[in-house]
């Protein structure tokens, strides 16, 4: 991304056609999330992950390609591939974690992939320094188009997982008993079509309704995806006032730091997963997003640089606790209506996420980036006290259920955390 903004704006000397690529590939992010679910329905997920990456790789290969005259269009076909199909692998690659290592396993493997994931951003965004001013353009977007083929080879290698397809004689409702008991019955592809009127998005919605609180998680999420606009957009504009004459100084140790948080709490969450058995559930996607969004603001706030450090490591821990506990939430849906949940979570992420952008740009021309920064991440703060306090009050009322089922003589439930998805 460092390098493609950069060849956007050294090819058409405009910060407009800089914004206008990056809105593209959010409203490409956008519309695959809303097709996410239906398209896992209908295609296996290895095939889909696969040309996924070979997609990607392809545009690359075309923008090292492309005709002097038509560079500008090529980016924007670029920016809309990237953005429609980098989407739709994540998509397909969460929701089907549960199936290629076990539902049992799913922290673990969360765990694991967010922390190289955020070890891949940190090289990446290193290496841009180096490729970009060293070799050239060319060599980033050939660099780019390895990655891609060598994820798509990767995929190879991954578990056989099939099309999240359903019962042919299911009636699309959520389950509500113990699957053990009452088989499952959910859309079907052309049931989905038929009861909906061929819209994609009712069935999403219903995936939304399947759990508890699960619609406020999925508004959490994009609330926080606003906020992280924020610090995305104010971090240059904040380095650039401390330092003018390197200006790239502090994004860069912020960016390690926050890395090596998160892979601090990737090895404290392994740990976690392996001696309890237990995954980390919505209780530390709520009290994660409020210890994140309130470092970050911290981190804008002039400390010295000791102790930004020290919020930077607290910002990364959070951020990946989140995207864990998160992740291994919406896995615990059913797999027909897993798809669906990811997609719309998506497409929810890049509306923030787009809307927040606008809206920072905006505010930085006539506030501080300390100021920016709280107000967004504030948002993100309040969403995530109004989830965290609708938790508390599930979670009371099944401490009384099962209060009263002991008095009656009947089995207690087992409950996680107040947001357990029915048969997760």
């Amino acid at each position: 991304m460092v390098a493609l903004n950069l060849f956007v704006y050294t090819t058409t000397g405009s910060a407009l056609a800089m914004g206008l690529f990056m809105a593209v590939r959010l409203a490409a992010g956008f519309v695959a999330g809303l097709v996410a679910g239906s398209l896992l329905a209908r295609v296996a997920v290895k095939p889909l992950m696969f040309w996924a990456n070979v997609a990607q790789a392809a545009t690359m290969f075309l923008l090292v390609l492309a005709p002097e005259g038509l560079g500008t269009a090529v980016l924007f076909v670029v920016s809309a591939v990237v953005g429609a199909f980098s989407t739709l692998f994540m998509v397909a690659l969460r929701s089907s974690i549960p199936d290629m290592v076990g539902a049992d396993r799913r922290s673990w493997a969360n765990s694991l992939m967010v922390g190289g994931r955020s070890l891949a951003m940190v090289a990446g965004f290193a290496s841009a320094g180096v490729v970009v001013p060293l070799l050239g353009f060319t060599a980033a977007f050939l660099t780019d188009a390895a990655s891609f083929l060598l994820c798509a080879v990767t995929v190879l290698w991954l578990p056989a997982t099939t099309a999240h397809r359903a019962d042919p004689a299911g009636i699309g409702t959520v389950p509500t008993q113990d699957p053990k008991e009452t088989p499952d019955r959910h859309v079907t592809p052309d049931q989905e079509d038929a009861t909906s009127g061929g819209r994609r998005l009712p069935v999403a919605l219903t995936a939304l309704a399947a759990a508890p609180l699960l619609p406020l998680m999925v508004g959490l999420r994009g609330a926080d995806a606003l906020g992280s606009s924020s610090h995305n957009a104010a971090l240059p504009v904040y380095s650039s006032a401390l330092d003018p004459d390197d200006p790239a100084a502090f994004v860069s140790r912020f960016w390690l730091f926050w890395a090596a948080g998160n892979v601090l709490a990737q090895q404290v969450i392994q740990r976690y997963v392996k001696r309890t058995g237990r995954s980390v559930g919505a209780l530390g996607f709520g009290l994660g997003t409020v210890a994140m969004s309130s470092a970050f603001i911290l981190g804008f706030a002039g400390f010295p640089m000791a102790a930004t450090i020290v919020i930077a490591v607290a910002a990364g821990a959070a951020d990946g606790l989140t995207e864990v506990s998160y992740t291994s939430h919406l896995q615990t849906l059913p797999e027909t209506l897993r798809g669906h949940a990811f997609g719309i979570s998506a497409t929810v992420e890049n509306l923030g996420f787009g809307v927040g952008m606008i809206l920072v740009a905006a505010a930085l021309t006539a506030a501080s980036p300390f100021a920016v920064v709280a107000w967004s991440h504030g948002v993100a703060i309040a969403v995530a006290v109004v989830f965290l306090l609708g938790l508390l009050s599930r979670r009371n009322t099944r401490t009384e259920q099962d209060r009263k089922e002991a008095h009656a003589g009947q089995p207690r439930g087992c409950h996680r955390d107040g947001a357990e998805v029915p048969g997760g």
